[in-house]
């Protein structure tokens, strides 16, 4: 059956590249997934970002049966009031906060629209923008990602990505992160901006407060819609539940999805009920979707709030990734950046960095790079990770670095 299984993946699950870690995971729980031998791996990856409160907490795993124990799907999007998506809308928007130094023109965030994943939630902001704007040019950022359908792929600042799927959507223009003069860029032309608040994959880029602020006004100056993509950074990441509460500005559209699920497919983009309201007519039912705000998925995300607020994991992020950061110290590390536990160790080539990637995975450790940085490695693992789990993931990989030859830099 072992060999089954692998071979029936090479056959018949569809790949997206010639080198698939093909680790075969039976089960996973906390910050371990363990294989049909029993092997067991630390997952410093979190799934991307997704396991926030590690695989298959048990209060998560709670609400799924209990849900399950309700009912699953049973209209699309919107028409019947179910009690999972309610209290999760009503539970996203109370984790918002109040005073913030820059805010919308446009109030307070306070309507909820669900997606089953972050592509879908970009898809829906950006019909969003354009309808209450009446505009259609965006702005999003060089090296950023965005997800992979085609409206997220048009926004997507890397031609490799892109090239072979051209045309995209019209009308799309890139600006440098950080860097003010780029602002200039956005104008009354403009529907929408769609920005990481933390760079995710070009390898954990943290802006200057100076800079968006600057660019929460200029969007307020010539009516353009900031759209805020906490897609990798929401639910606790980087220390607080959303990142831009640590820039001083408030979003007009907030885009959520990976570690708000709990492990389960779910995403969201939030608004004020001023903005949401335009999908109501011309044409009514503006935006629609069958399975978005699953039941299932709702249930599964609001434990997922729960015990990130009830076990003070965001708060406690930061200490950890001050850890990390103490603990990772070698000739082959030239920097640690990040915030939070969105972390990126530095090397100097890809070479070195696939070297040690492959020989922690021998060892119980999964890494992984980024993709528009691929001389980092990725640390970004469940925020219930404890301090003696990160000591041992990061004595392997110290291990690791100090037993490899030497890669001569390219």
């Amino acid at each position: 059956m072992y060999i089954t299984h692998r071979q029936h993946f090479f056959d018949h699950l569809a790949q997206t590249s010639d080198y698939p870690l093909a680790l075969e995971i039976e089960r996973a729980e906390g910050v371990y997934m363990y294989s049909r031998e029993g092997k067991s791996y630390m997952d410093l990856i979190s799934g991307i970002a997704v396991s926030n409160v590690g695989h298959r907490h048990p209060k998560v795993l709670s609400a799924i049966h209990e849900q399950l124990e309700k009912h699953m799907h049973l209209l699309v999007y919107g028409e019947y009031v179910q009690g999972s998506q309610v209290q999760l809308a009503k539970a996203l928007t109370e984790t918002l906060p109040l005073n913030i130094a820059n805010p919308s023109p446009f109030g307070l965030i306070d309507n909820v629209y669900f997606t089953n994943s972050g592509t879908e939630a970009v898809e829906g902001a950006m019909k969003l923008a354009k309808r209450f704007t009446g505009r259609s040019e965006f702005i999003s950022c060089y090296n950023a990602y965005h997800g992979a359908s085609q409206g997220a792929l048009s926004l997507a600042g890397a031609e490799f990505f892109k090239r072979n799927f051209r045309p995209l959507l019209p009308g799309i223009r890139h600006i440098q992160h950080n860097y003010l003069p780029d602002l200039e860029c956005i104008t009354e032309e403009t529907a929408g901006v769609v920005i990481e608040i933390i760079g995710g994959e070009s390898g954990v880029r943290i802006p200057t407060v100076e800079y968006l602020i600057a660019l929460r006004e200029k969007c307020t100056k010539v009516g353009a819609l900031l759209i805020v993509d906490e897609i990798q950074t929401g639910f606790g990441r980087t220390g607080t539940f959303w990142a831009f509460e640590q820039f001083d500005i408030y979003p007009d559209v907030l885009l959520s999805a990976k570690g708000m699920g709990g492990g389960m497919p779910i995403g969201a983009f939030m608004a004020s009920r001023e903005i949401m309201q335009v999908f109501k007519n011309n044409p009514i039912l503006g935006h629609i979707t069958t399975f978005g705000g699953h039941p299932v998925s709702c249930a599964s995300s609001l434990a997922t709030l729960n015990v990130i607020r009830d076990e003070n994991l965001a708060e406690n992020a930061k200490a950890k990734g001050k850890l990390f950061k103490s603990l990772l110290v070698h000739p082959d590390i030239h920097e640690v950046r990040g915030s939070g536990l969105m972390l990126a160790a530095e090397m100097q080539s890809f070479e070195k960095l696939k070297q040690t990637i492959d020989a922690c995975i021998e060892k119980g450790v999964v890494t992984d790079w980024f993709l528009f940085c691929d001389n980092a490695m990725r640390i970004a693992p469940p925020l219930t990770i404890t301090e003696e789990e990160i000591r041992q993931a990061c004595a392997v990989i110290i291990e690791v670095l100090n037993s490899a030859p030497t890669i001569n830099n390219v």
